[in-house]
């Protein structure tokens, strides 16, 4: 997967603003990972979770990918059961091979 999926025509803005700016980050990195995230869990999350979710949102993507990969501790304001879902979730990439770069 490479990008969005997901409509969001059956979202209430907040959500929709939300998926959007997580597959719209700054680094592919965590567009992939937080854009994946949100697709597959947005609908479902309380408006506390969506609340914590847009303060992980704020901080900066290369903290952010440290993070999530293990590079960097996470800190103890993150060491919570909804970024513990993230750092732990593992987006459903394609794979890049030889076959499928022949055009």
């Amino acid at each position: 997967m490479t990008g969005l999926v997901r409509t969001s025509a059956d979202l209430e803005p907040r959500r929709r603003r939300i998926l959007y700016r997580c597959w719209h980050r700054g680094i592919r990195e965590m567009d992939l990972v937080l854009g994946q995230f949100a697709e597959d869990n947005i609908a479902d999350l309380s408006d506390a979770e969506l609340d914590e979710l847009e303060v992980i949102m704020a901080e900066e993507d290369n903290d952010l990918v440290k993070m999530v990969t293990g590079a960097l501790p996470i800190p103890e304001k993150f060491q919570t059961p909804l970024f513990m879902k993230i750092a732990s979730y593992r987006p459903d990439f394609d794979p890049v091979t030889s076959e499928t770069t022949k055009a």
